[in-house]
């Protein structure tokens, strides 16, 4: 499967980035539409998308899901080479240290 083809938008970036900063991370559609700044909606959509692919885990309850990032290796290690550096880029532009 080709990861790259999964993880192409500015937005796909940033909710992967979230994730693998904070991988030990359970969160909700509305909290990583929070911590990314963007509509729930989307983020959403986004967050189902990276679970078909693998790269994100869907955890359903009743009321909600909550997305993990996968524990799976390789699939971690193919990411954060597609990732690269986008990471530093984006604490740069939002005045975040490293």
């Amino acid at each position: 499967m080709d990861l790259k083809k999964c993880v192409k938008s500015k937005l796909d970036k940033e909710i992967v980035l979230f994730f693998l900063e904070n991988p030990s991370s359970l969160d909700t559609p509305r909290g990583v539409s929070t911590w990314v700044k963007q509509d729930r909606a989307r983020v959403g959509k986004v967050l189902n998308e990276l679970t078909k692919f693998g790269i994100l885990v869907a955890h359903r309850a009743t009321s909600t899901t909550g997305y993990s990032l996968t524990r799976n290796k390789r699939i971690i290690s193919q990411i954060k080479k597609i990732i690269g550096n986008y990471g530093s880029t984006l604490r740069q532009a939002q005045g975040r240290p490293e």
